[in-house]
């Protein structure tokens, strides 16, 4: 009898022609994303290393040869989420050995060694200043057949010199730092994703270049505190001037940025803002509390009248604009008095729409072990009347632009009704969803007869103003296509190099040949 050989590995698995001719199976992967922007530009980062690597995007119900879980420890019950979603592979592992299991993000910092303790058929754990390890330790996994776990304490490559894989065609994030410097109480993310690091202008405006010449038309500058950026080279107002260059760059129609921090928020971002054409007036600024008392709990370096004179210096320069914010119910310690101090700024605030939390302990924040710890009961409750205030505030400032002309950026998956109403969806400049009406086409009845794309911008009058999007039933009243759009139609995405000092080399890297989807300050 002759030797057994081992199973083999998904790299080495090959379809043998007449002729001696072999072709290679490829690898297909798939990336599970939690959390916040920052976690959603990483994936993308993700995507990039795995395709120059020669793996592509699982299609279809089968089994991927890899998944990757690129996590969240910032909302509570993060690490059952994880630890739940692995179990359920598990099976499949047993089933497949060659199947590789990646584990990154917030919570892979955190919990490092522990996770393949716990769920030991992982293969690969890497954290949030190792990206660009994960196919080396892939690799290195399936030829030692042992778990490969690297976790380093600061930033090896920032993520933007990584290989870049989009799914849309129209809009693009691009980092303009990583890390926080701020003591927040609550906050895990600057023990996670460590001191800020900034990126020089050059490199960002080349990368927001390299998107607009691939036809995308709007792009997020994405930062833990987007409004300390170029504390590393002693700018203070590097970020007013960064909005004002991207204004300059043609075919650019909309820069949106997230997320400020209102402690650091300045008169000149508001000028840069209102001044530069582009720049959206639409704003994302975390309360977080409206007790002052609560604010200095949690070390957030501002007071409750200093946030809304903020908010009156924004609309007095921008009076459209909308703006939107964090708040967290339930700190420890909070009073009834507290909370009524939140519920006064958010009817004073007048937000468009606010995400709320109830807090839960994060191990290792200096609030886990305060005192006071509020009963989940009252939290429930406080909870409650806050999204029902902001509901009310919310479908009041949307009542009133019934009747008002906007302009949407036509998006993929944000009407889950679409297909039934007969709508299509899409931003407007102030960030606000818009269901619009389409002329159904005769001849596709998938289709519609104006021809309106994913990434086409539309103009259409507002006809309801509901709590959480606008409804536009009437006629479209123009309809611009645009390079975007065409690229959505031939099913193409943004596929960039990394970005270095200078202007990138653009194109789409090949694909190998185929056999067959905040943290906030």
């Amino acid at each position: 009898m002759g030797p057994t050989r081992s199973r083999p590995r998904p790299c080495d698995r090959a379809r043998v022609y007449p002729g001696g001719v072999v072709e290679r199976a490829v690898k297909t992967y798939q990336v599970k994303t939690y959390g916040c922007q920052m976690n959603v530009h990483d994936s993308e980062r993700i995507g990039g290393l795995l395709e120059a690597a020669g793996y592509v995007p699982a299609a279809g119900d089968g089994a991927p040869d890899l998944v990757v879980f690129n996590t969240c420890a910032v909302r509570e019950n993060a690490d059952n989420k994880l630890y739940g979603n692995l179990s359920h592979l598990a099976p499949a592992k047993r089933e497949n050995p060659d199947m590789q299991i990646a584990v990154g993000g917030c919570l892979a910092q955190k919990d490092r060694g522990e996770i393949v303790k716990r769920a030991p058929w992982v293969d690969a754990v890497f954290g949030t200043h190792n990206i660009g390890s994960l196919p080396a330790l892939l690799d290195r996994a399936r030829h030692n057949r042992a778990a490969e776990v690297e976790i380093l304490e600061s930033l090896e490559t920032f993520p933007s010199a990584l290989p870049t894989k989009r799914d849309s065609t129209y809009s693009g994030w691009v980092s303009i730092s990583v890390g926080c410097n701020n003591t927040c109480t609550f906050c895990i993310v600057p023990a996670l994703r460590g001191k800020e690091k900034d990126r020089r202008p050059g490199e960002i405006l080349a990368e927001v270049r390299a998107l607009v010449a691939e036809g995308v038309s709007e792009v997020t500058l994405l930062g833990q505190n987007v409004n300390t950026y170029g504390v590393e080279f002693g700018d203070k107002l590097a970020f007013g001037k960064l909005l004002r260059a991207c204004g300059a760059v043609e075919g650019l129609e909309r820069v949106r940025f997230t997320s400020p921090h209102p402690k650091n928020f300045t008169d000149d971002v508001i000028a840069a803002m209102a001044e530069t054409p582009n720049v959206c007036h639409s704003l994302h600024m975390p309360l977080q509390s409206g007790s002052d008392r609560v604010l200095k709990e949690m070390r957030r370096s501002y007071r409750s009248e200093k946030y809304l004179g903020i908010i009156d210096k924004v609309r007095a320069a921008m009076p459209d604009a909308a703006i939107t914010t964090d708040i967290i119910v339930g700190f420890p310690g909070e009073t009834e008095e507290d909370f009524q101090a939140t519920l006064d700024v958010v009817e004073r605030a007048r937000f468009s729409s606010a995400f709320t939390f109830q807090y839960s302990i994060r191990p290792g924040t200096p609030a886990a072990t305060m005192p006071d710890q509020i009963p989940k009961a009252v939290v429930q409750e406080r909870y409650e009347r806050l999204v029902a205030l902001q509901e009310r505030v919310s479908w009041e400032e949307n009542r009133a632009l019934e009747g008002t002309e906007v302009e949407v950026l036509v998006t993929v998956g944000d009407g889950r009704k679409d297909a039934a109403t007969g709508r299509l969806s899409g931003r407007a400049r102030d960030g606000r969803l818009v269901h619009f009406a389409v002329t159904p086409s005769e001849t596709d009845p998938t289709g519609n007869a104006e021809g309106v794309r994913p990434g086409d911008v539309v103009t259409t009058a507002v006809t309801y103003g509901a709590p959480h999007h606008l409804v536009a039933d009437g006629p479209v009243l123009a309809h611009r296509a645009t390079k975007a759009g065409d690229a959505w139609a031939a099913g193409k995405a943004t596929r960039l190099p990394g970005v270095s000092l200078g202007i990138p080399t653009i194109g789409k890297k090949p694909l190998p040949k185929q056999a067959a989807p905040g943290c906030a300050c």
